[in-house]
């Protein structure tokens, strides 16, 4: 794996309750969200900042869909996103180091079908240059990130705990403050 910012942040997050160290840099809100080539479900590269500029995003960010809490977590987006009032050009990304069968598999076996599903398997260039490597596991951490309509990170939430839920009410707030 090739980490052009290679800093570790420990302390930060944990894995049932064991400290786990965050590889790449500490975004912060205002940053401009860095682009990094990830697998679509048909083995496409895409690049989801390019391809959906112009538009709010949110990128849920989840070790594996595979498992109870990022599952769940998935299809309380998915579900979330079907009430959103904001504006309705938002997109949705589920990013995780599944492979894209698996994440293809997840969506059809959940009937999830308003999230893109985009796979970091290749190295974990995307979670390297967002930060959310956990460096002892070598998966993603769970986050939620928002980037607004200007290509700025406009929310954050690195999970503090890896097994717990991130904040629905507050990234799903930010969405649609960032959709305006």
């Amino acid at each position: 794996m090739i980490i052009e910012n290679n800093a570790e942040h420990a302390g930060v997050v944990t894995f049932k309750g064991a400290p786990m160290t965050l590889v790449g840099p500490a975004l912060v809100i205002g940053d401009v969200a860095p682009e990094e080539t990830l697998t679509g479900a048909g083995m496409n590269p895409v690049m989801p900042l390019a391809e959906s500029e112009g538009t709010a995003r949110l990128f849920v960010v989840v070790p594996s869909v595979d498992t109870s809490v990022c599952s769940l977590e998935s299809k309380r987006f998915s579900e979330e996103l079907k009430s959103f009032s904001g504006d309705a050009a938002v997109r949705v990304y589920v990013v995780s180091a599944d492979l894209p069968f698996a994440q293809k598999r997840w969506c059809g076996a959940e009937g999830v079908d308003n999230l893109t599903m985009l796979s970091d398997y290749k190295g974990l260039a995307w979670g390297a240059a967002w930060g959310v490597i956990l460096k002892e596991l070598q998966l993603l951490a769970r986050a939620v990130f928002v980037v607004g309509k200007d290509g700025r990170i406009a929310y954050k939430e690195i999970v503090g705990e890896v097994a717990s839920e991130p904040d629905y009410k507050k990234a799903m707030e930010a969405l649609k403050t960032a959709s305006v």
